[in-house]
């Protein structure tokens, strides 16, 4: 082997670009422009809405790019893939922000409670319960949100829109939970603007201010209904 060969690889920003971490990158910052210019048109301010980089089942090498670029939230689907990926990482990034985006198994409450720093997933009595006795177990409180199954689908988890009056009344008066708003996940066919104006109702009903709406697909319509989050993963990091 050659010194040529053993020399450390020195790429310019073209050919980063072409490889998979440089794309991840070159997505994330177009992904940011974009949902600037979405706020922009929406008559609101950057500040005004977040972006969540859903890491679930993705590759290290995608990852780590947009981390170094200056993403802090990242969505996460299972409460033990987040452990195996973030646990050593976390120590050098005390900004760090991870949210469970979905379905919380009672198995997993105690974990999730010690572990993310957000639980966007509260659909049922059970789970509330739990979250809350973990929460006084632990002393830790991660922020929470409700999701609410606003296009009823029975597929999908989340409580539906005619029980959400009910529902956040036993989570804030029977298990005294704090939450700081709701998600969706609306369906895929048809317009989406009526299921994101659906949750901003009711959230606005109880004076919540965190609506969690968007993905890849609609986040720019979620943005124009008063979106404060939005997750987004394959137009980042490539399908899955």
């Amino acid at each position: 082997m050659s010194s040529e060969d053993t020399q450390p690889l020195d790429l310019n920003a073209t050919e980063l670009s072409a490889t998979p971490q440089g794309a991840s990158q070159d997505a994330y910052f177009k992904i940011i422009q974009r949902m600037h210019k979405a706020l922009k048109g929406a008559g609101r301010q950057e500040s005004d809405a977040s972006l969540t980089a859903v890491s679930k089942n993705q590759n290290w090498d995608v990852i780590e790019p947009v981390l170094k670029a200056g993403q802090r939230s990242f969505g996460e689907n299972r409460v033990q893939e987040a452990l195996g990926r973030w646990t050593s990482v976390r120590p050098d990034y005390a900004d760090l922000e991870l949210r469970l985006i979905g379905p919380l198994q009672s198995n997993k409450v105690a974990e999730a409670v010690a572990f993310f720093d957000v639980i966007e997933s509260l659909d049922r009595d059970k789970i509330a319960r739990l979250v809350a006795e973990e929460i006084q177990t632990q002393g830790r409180h991660p922020r929470l949100y409700i999701q609410v199954n606003i296009g009823e689908e029975p597929q999908k988890s989340g409580v539906l829109p005619h029980e959400a009056d009910a529902f956040l009344k036993t989570v804030t008066q029977t298990y005294g939970l704090k939450l700081d708003g709701l998600m969706c996940i609306p369906p895929v066919e048809g317009p989406r603007g009526p299921y994101f104006a659906l949750l901003s109702q009711i959230a606005s009903h109880h004076g919540l201010k965190g609506l969690s709406m968007g993905m890849s697909d609609d986040f720019e319509t979620a943005l124009a209904f008063g979106s404060t989050e939005i997750r987004v993963g394959s137009v980042i990091f490539g399908a899955r």
